[in-house]
């Protein structure tokens, strides 16, 4: 039983699965049915014009349609919108130059092409220009006017056949932003004259977008290179508020940066915000920036020069961008006083040959309906009253020389004219293709591939971007002597050239704002060489302090961040500004120090051989006999020495003086003491002497006293040598002690050997004050002990003082205090040894006798 219930399930699930599958293909049968009725009523149906159509100001029928879309009005009233009937159209007002004589360009450029055998034979080109009185509402408006049209296939059907191959325009760069996102899904091509806005660029979002102008990538860059060209690293920045204003000034912001020029602030108001416009002025009259970058689209700068010349604003060098620096309605004695001297980059001037008969005879026959006898061929009446501005302006022809716009939108018509000949296959004697059906993609790829040259020399074709070659006038608002205001062509900018060859400036040609001189615009001065830039804290980095370099450093650049640190043989002048070598310090004989010591050595020398004269001279004298003549001599000589080797310290140490002047000066002294020991030590074997049954001066005769020096003496001879051979003492450039002068030095190469040397000295004097010591109460005539006792005892002051001398000395001072002890001691044991006897020499020769000394010598008890 089971199994059959289950059989008959399956059977039932079987026969529903047909049925869901059966009921699915007759839905999608329905569908299919269903859009291809929908599909064949909207083929059936009449194409119908919704509202009131919008009408070009100006057009003229032909084989191909071109369209233009400008902003001939400048002003737009609205109608009332409280929808209590039906609102009426859009009114403009005020006569915008600029884009006048842009739509008069293309209408002749257009009539120049008809009558040319050469490019588009038997082709005649129409076209149909609207006017957006300024207004994005009104742009986007005229686009749908255009890409729509009014024309409609047989029995009011819609053809699928664009009306347009091309749109020439929109001058501003927002509303050219609207029509090109509006024109972009139907691939229609569109060529501004004068949107420079770098956003429109990208080849993804605008991929049939054409200019025949650069972006505002190159020009922000040359405003960097102007301003810095002239040295202003301080600006204030003004920008519309929409997409040419904010993407030029982003750009400037950026490049401006990197460059190190700082903004002292980026303000930017729109056309329909007062508001914000006072604020702005506020701004400029509160800065200190005394030049301003202005990426203000034409409109806006018109009212900014407004406030400026209410509000009396002067002396700000404005520098400007193609939008508004040779617009001639900014131009008059009013914003002249606060503008005069403006610089900015403009569009090359080309003169466009046989333009200027045309806009005064050819354009007002054939382009302007109300002036023609028939009616106009497209069946709707127009009014006259929509003209009237226009007429006012028939006879105006002075702006025509500075319409620079105007040969971009010659060369944009062209490059149209260019591609249509390549897609038309025209031939010069068979003539164009008329039937050949041409979609507008086709159009915007032969655009990419166009090349050609314009009468007046150009080259013109479109980069990656779908832009031309930078190439700009730098202009200047001048007055000339008759008092007509000129747009001064003073340099120009090329950015197909290197960049540092880009920009190119007559700059004796240039009137600066107000008439004076080149204005300075930093927050900061310039650093001269000598210091260093250091950032104000919170502030820009054009903000600083100079600060002086420190000792040994310097900087030779306005400017410089940071100070170089001298190498090691130089230092820093007192500007620190260049490196110059060390001062060289040693002591010599050209300073006071060196001939002071100089003339007490010399002095010294003097004294010893006076003494040594007279001691000779009185050599039978007994005095002189008695204090051993042989020794006395030697002593005179070794001080004699001991004065002229300090001679040896003074000067410019070299390999040989620095040898020289320590063992020297260590042999010598040693020969001194050893003399002075001698001395003592007779002096304590001739008391020996006296003494019943004593028999010790032959153990120390003239010979043993010879010996006892020349041993004395060779002792340290070996220590010298051994110095000088080991390690001896070489000249030495000391950068340690002193960073700002070098001193030249004798090196001591065996910091030993010299200490042995001075050690070996001090033991001698020290042995020579206790034997000195021990015999200072013998009887003795002239009280030799006591001398010998004294000139040590300011010998060895002398030598302990002066090592922590000695240690502590800078320089020089260091030689001179080893001079000075070498001097000092030599005087001492000159004075206290020899003095004496001179006196009684000189002055007492009655106490020179014999009988005295032995009266004196029987006088006296031990």
């Amino acid at each position: 039983m089971s199994i059959r219930v289950r059989i008959l399930y399956q059977i039932i699930c079987i026969l529903h699965s047909l049925q869901c599958t059966l009921i699915g293909m007759l839905l999608f049968l329905y569908t299919l049915l269903l859009f291809h009725q929908l599909h064949t009523k909207v083929e059936n149906t009449p194409c119908q014009t919704m509202g009131d159509p919008k009408f070009p100001l100006l057009s003229k029928d032909g084989d191909v349609t071109i369209g233009g879309i400008f902003a001939i009005h400048k002003m737009e009233t609205l109608p009332s919108f409280e929808f209590t009937q039906k609102p009426q159209l859009l009114s403009c007002l005020s006569v915008n130059l600029r884009d006048y004589r842009m739509a008069q360009m293309m209408i002749f450029t257009i009539e120049e092409i008809n009558r040319s055998d050469n490019l588009l034979p038997n082709i005649s080109i129409g076209y149909r220009i609207y006017d957006t009185c300024g207004s994005r509402l009104s742009t986007m408006s005229a686009t749908m006017g255009l890409m729509n049209g009014q024309e409609f296939g047989a029995g009011h059907k819609c053809n699928g056949q664009s009306p347009l191959y091309a749109i020439i325009g929109e001058s501003e760069s927002s509303a050219t932003v609207i029509m090109s996102r509006t024109t972009g899904p139907f691939k229609i091509p569109v060529i501004s004259p004068s949107a420079t806005c770098e956003c429109l660029s990208n080849r993804k979002d605008y991929p049939s977008f054409f200019r025949t102008i650069a972006s505002d990538n190159h020009q922000s860059r040359a405003l960097v290179y102007i301003v810095k060209h002239f040295g202003w690293s301080w600006v204030g920045a003004v920008n519309s508020d929409n997409d040419y204003g904010n993407n030029g000034m982003a750009i400037f912001l950026k490049i401006a940066q990197e460059e190190g020029i700082c903004v002292e602030y980026s303000v930017k108001f729109d056309r329909t915000e007062p508001d914000k416009l006072q604020k702005v002025v506020y701004t400029i009259k509160r800065g200190t920036a005394k030049v301003i970058v202005a990426f203000v689209s034409f409109i806006e700068m018109s009212l900014l020069i407004d406030q400026f010349s209410v509000q009396n604003i002067t002396g700000f060098q404005m520098i400007g961008v193609e939008s508004w620096i040779t617009t001639n309605n900014d131009i008059t004695p009013h914003s002249f006083t606060s503008l005069g001297g403006s610089l900015g980059f403009a569009v090359r001037k080309i003169n466009i040959e046989g333009f200027v008969d045309y806009v005064r005879k050819a354009f007002w026959d054939t382009a302007i309906p109300c002036l023609q006898s028939e009616a106009n061929s497209s069946g709707y009446a127009l009014s006259c009253s929509k003209y009237d501005d226009i007429l006012m302006l028939k006879n105006y022809t002075e702006d025509v020389p500075e319409q620079r716009f105007g040969s971009n939108v010659y060369k944009a018509v062209y490059a149209v004219a260019h591609s249509l000949h390549r897609l038309l296959e025209c031939k010069e004697q068979k003539g164009c293709e008329k039937n050949l059906m041409i979609q507008p993609q086709e159009v915007v790829e032969a655009l990419k591939k166009v090349h050609f040259t314009i009468k007046m020399g150009d080259h013109v074709w479109f980069d990656s971007t779908g832009a031309v070659v930078a190439q700009y006038e730098v202009v200047n608002w001048q007055q000339d002597s008759n008092g007509s205001f000129q747009f001064k062509t003073v340099g120009y900018y090329d950015a197909s050239l290197p960049p540092d060859q880009r920009l190119e400036l007559n700059t004796k040609e240039i009137i600066w704002a107000g008439g004076q001189l080149k204005p300075r615009s930093v927050c900061s001065e310039s650093c001269p060489p000598g210091t260093r830039k250091a950032v104000q804290k919170g502030r820009p980095v054009c903000c600083y302090d100079c600060i002086p370099c420190a000792e040994g450093a310097i900087s030779n650049e306005t400017d410089s961040i940071n100070c170089k640190q001298c190498p090691g043989e130089y230092w820093s002048n007192v500007e620190k500004n260049k490196c110059v070598l060390k001062a060289v310090e040693f002591l010599s004989f050209a300073e006071v120090m060196g001939v002071v010591l100089a003339f007490f050595s010399l002095f010294g020398v003097g004294l010893t051989v006076i003494v040594a004269i007279l001691f000779y001279n009185k050599k039978d004298t007994p005095i002189v006999k008695a204090n051993n003549s042989e020794l006395s001599f030697l002593l005179l000589f070794s001080l004699t020495l001991c004065f002229l080797c300090s001679l040896t310290f003074i000067a410019r140490p070299t390999e040989w003086s620095c040898m020289l002047r320590h063992t020297a000066f260590g042999i010598t002294f040693v020969l001194c003491i050893s003399c002075v020991l001698g001395k003592t030590i007779v002096v304590l074997m001739a008391f020996k002497a006296t003494l019943p049954g004593s028999n010790v001066m032959k153990w120390f005769g003239p010979s043993q006293q010879r010996l006892s020096v020349l041993a004395f003496t060779l002792i340290q001879v070996l220590i010298c040598v051994l110095w000088l051979t080991i390690s001896p003492p070489f000249p030495y450039k000391n950068m340690k002690y002193y960073k700002e002068k070098i001193i030249i030095e004798c090196s001591l190469g065996s910091t030993i050997g010299f200490w042995a040397v001075l050690g070996y000295i001090g033991l001698l004097a020290f042995l020579c004050f206790i034997l000195a010591f021990l015999a200072r109460t013998l009887p003795d005539n002239f009280n030799e002990a006591k001398f010998i006792t004294f000139s040590m005892l300011i010998f060895c002051a002398v030598w302990i003082t002066f090592i922590p001398a000695y240690v502590s000395s800078p320089g020089k001072f260091t030689v001179a205090v080893e001079i000075f002890a070498i001097l000092a001691s030599s005087f001492g044991l000159l004075l206290c040894i020899f003095a004496p006897k001179c006196y009684i020499i000189l002055l007492k020769p009655e106490q020179n006798t014999k009988q005295h000394m032995m009266g004196k010598s029987t006088s006296k008890s031990y």
